[in-house]
This record gives structure tokens, C-alpha cells and sequence, in this order.
């Protein structure tokens, strides 16, 4: 994928889009039980910290399907 234009507006898009649907999805799981009680701000941390990771992944999962897809269909047979 070229990295101009509308095309860094696609890619930052998803990138948060999915990094929200990571964060969303983890607060509903309880990770306070790996942490000590008093420790809330390392909690929201985590969960921070493991939402971008999984948003990031899947978000570059999904611009890569694209990308292939794009490929595959500029090709002629």
C-alpha cells in the first residue's frame, strides 16, 4: 500500500478503530485478579498497553488482507 494521501488517513483510522475495539473488549475480561488490590493504575496500564498492542496487530492484519486483495484483483489473468 502506498503511504500517501488517503491512504495514511486509511491506515491511522483503523489503527485506532481497532485499537478501540481492543480496549473495549479487555475491560470486559477481570485482570484485576493478576494484580494486587491496590494497584489500579498498573491495571489501567496494562490494559492500555495491551489494547494498542492487539489493535496494532490486527489493524495491520486486516490493511495487509487489503493489500493482497488489491494485488490479486490488479493483476490480469
Amino acid at each position: 500500500m502506498q503511504v500517501y494521501g488517503i491512504d495514511v488517513i486509511i491506515r491511522i483510522t483503523t489503527h485506532f478503530i481497532f485499537i478501540y475495539l481492543a480496549f473495549w473488549s479487555l475491560k470486559s475480561l477481570r485482570l484485576d485478579m493478576l494484580f494486587k488490590p491496590q494497584n489500579t493504575t498498573q491495571i489501567r496500564m496494562a490494559i492500555a498497553l495491551l489494547s494498542i498492542g492487539m489493535g496494532y496487530l490486527v489493524s495491520t492484519f486486516f490493511l495487509e488482507l487489503m493489500v493482497l486483495g488489491k494485488n490479486i484483483f490488479s493483476v490480469g489473468f
